[in-house]
């Protein structure tokens, strides 16, 4: 395996799937990076010097310094974390570990399942909002997208069920025989299923898949970036549920507020 190049990338994060994903990938890939912790409770995102780097005020995004191969000076900023993955993967994933040679079959079947979790299975499974921290229980928000989250977990159940049989080392994976950026999207919001208040355990190759992906050393250096990842601990009893909603509520009614000051 080819050494990786030396790097300068500066990685802004906080810890949610979105965040996670841009750092798996780093891990997972082996490549230096620094850590700029974006305190979204603090509304850090908003400020207008993160703006510069992502106009849409969200994280992840990195600025990427490493210089060109003929030594030559560059800046590159790259937001969301999709556009952040596939970058990564053209950059610095030469043997290909997370994806697959560009405009290959598989190449764009890892695009198609990493959009449908950008346009899914991750918007969908943050409406949870209205389980976790709405200040009114509207049951209609409630069902509405624990049942559209269940139906897309079904989706990657069926998937992983078509890949029995090609999976390669320690599959199935969503595409051919590797784990890909495909897989780490996805298992980033499904690794949060706690917090929508969502059970993977009836989904029986979803739930191994996400035992499997836990299990490996780089993702779980990349739980852990910028903090460490404590929700799973603390939504195992009632009185830690209560706290953990009651904290992030708070913040992210307020910001809540904020931009409806602003555009409403």
């Amino acid at each position: 395996m080819a050494t990786p190049p030396r790097t300068d990338i500066v990685l802004y994060t906080s810890g949610t799937p979105n965040g996670q994903k841009a750092s798996i990938t780093l891990e997972e890939l082996g490549v230096h990076y620094d850590v700029k912790n974006i305190e979204i409770s603090k509304n850090v995102q908003k400020e207008s010097r993160f703006l510069k780097i992502n106009p849409n005020g969200r994280i992840p995004a990195i600025v990427d310094r490493t210089p060109a191969s003929n030594g030559k000076a560059k800046e590159k900023r790259i937001f969301e974390s999709g556009a952040l993955m596939l970058y990564l993967c053209q950059r610095y994933d030469p043997e290909n570990r997370l994806n697959y040679t560009f405009d290959t079959d598989e190449y764009w079947e890892v695009v198609e399942w990493l959009i449908w979790m950008q346009s899914g299975l991750g918007p969908m499974q943050a409406s949870n909002h209205f389980y976790r921290y709405a200040p009114e229980k509207i049951e209609y928000g409630i069902k509405r997208y624990q049942t559209e989250t269940k139906r897309l977990y079904q989706v990657l159940e069926d998937r992983l069920g078509e890949q029995a049989g090609t999976d390669g080392a320690g599959g199935p994976w969503i595409v051919g025989d590797r784990m890909t950026i495909a897989d780490i999207a996805n298992f980033c919001w499904v690794n949060w299923a706690e917090w929508a208040g969502v059970d993977v355990k009836p989904f029986k190759l979803l739930n191994q898949w996400l035992d499997r992906i836990n299990e490996r050393p780089a993702v779980k250096r990349g739980l852990d970036v910028p903090e460490p990842f404590t929700m799973k601990e603390k939504l195992k009893s009632k009185e830690g549920e209560e706290e953990y909603a009651k904290h992030h509520s708070q913040w992210v009614m307020k910001g809540q507020e904020a931009d409806q000051k602003k555009h409403g």
